[in-house]
């Protein structure tokens, strides 16, 4: 068994823990046991193989998890890798409401950081994609109206979403020029398609 350098910074964070506490420390051995590097990053302990991060451990009110920072490249063969909102593209969570979980999954656990480790190591880069295009017609027009993009850019990300894709739904050009001239108000006034 390998003596492993516990970070202080977890140390730490495990002693301010009021939930999860055991849970934490039993995520940490496992993390340690499949000798990655402790760190702690974002406010979260953090483990490392040769500086990449593998998987991070948070909570959340109803559970607790383990973050794979490559997660959608895993082999998710229990089918237990979680994808915390649509726009997450390539962390995935295992989550946890007990310590007894956790010590019933451990040899699971230990093979799903292995496999990341050789995703991390194979050089494997999760694709991100630009989950929308914005049709050309209203490109031009916010092109031409700067207070327009601005007030679009300020809009959050699935508002964003939203308008672009009933821009984009019309077969014709001359649809999607009327659907844009209807909305530019909207988004003017910081307004969602929907408020």
């Amino acid at each position: 068994m390998t003596t492993h350098k516990l970070n202080p910074k977890v140390d730490e964070f495990l002693s301010k823990a009021k939930k999860w506490r055991e849970e934490y420390e039993k995520l940490r051995d496992i993390a340690l046991d499949c000798d990655l590097t402790e760190e702690f990053k974002w406010m979260h302990p953090c483990y490392t193989f040769e500086n990449k991060n593998i998987v991070l451990i948070h909570g959340f009110k109803e559970y607790c998890a383990l973050l794979f920072h490559k997660g959608a490249l895993l082999q998710d063969t229990h089918g237990i890798l979680i994808r915390q909102t649509e726009n997450v593209q390539a962390a995935r969570q295992i989550r946890f409401t007990s310590v007894q979980e956790i010590i019933e999954m451990e040899p699971i656990l230990k093979s799903y950081i292995y496999n990341a480790i050789a995703v991390e190591q194979s050089g494997l880069k999760v694709e991100l994609k630009k989950d929308f295009t914005i049709p050309e017609e209203f490109q031009s027009k916010l092109d031409e109206n700067p207070a327009l993009k601005t007030a679009f850019e300020a809009l959050t990300p699935g508002r964003q979403r939203a308008y672009i894709l009933y821009f984009s739904q019309p077969k014709q050009s001359k649809t999607r020029v009327s659907r844009i001239e209807k909305c530019v108000g909207r988004i003017l006034d910081g307004k969602g398609l929907n408020d």
